[in-house]
């Protein structure tokens, strides 16, 4: 399975963003990670398709918002009310099956290329 994701770019404090990402195959989970300059990798939200539930760092709960589309094996990331503590590099990341440790990057080892998303203030 590959991973194609897009997106990203620049925006406003308080604006708009939006990434998708686009699976070549069936995953279990798929979702977003972010590894700003100097930090750790760090989950950002995901879908686990079988339950069609999602799940949001607490950092960007109420801002951000996940969507898909099944039939196109491809999840979206809305990204409202930007910060700059959001500028990051976003990387999509997928595995075949839950894990209940999802929020955890190890986990992953299916990931998309990196799109950069800047928040200025």
């Amino acid at each position: 399975v590959q991973l194609q994701a897009s997106g990203g770019g620049y925006a406003q404090a308080g604006g708009s963003l939006r990434l998708s990402c686009a699976a070549s195959g069936r995953t279990g989970v798929m979702g977003w990670f972010r590894q700003a300059p100097g930090k750790e990798r760090e989950f950002v939200a995901l879908i686990r398709w079988s339950m069609l539930r999602m799940y949001y760092a607490d950092s960007v709960k109420g801002r951000f918002t996940m969507s898909r589309d099944s039939a196109k094996l491809t999840v979206y990331l809305e990204m409202n009310s930007l910060k700059p503590e959001d500028s990051a590099v976003y990387y999509c990341a997928a595995r075949l099956s839950w894990s209940v440790q999802y929020y955890d990057s190890e986990q992953y080892s299916l990931w998309g290329q990196g799109t950069q998303v800047t928040v200025s203030s």
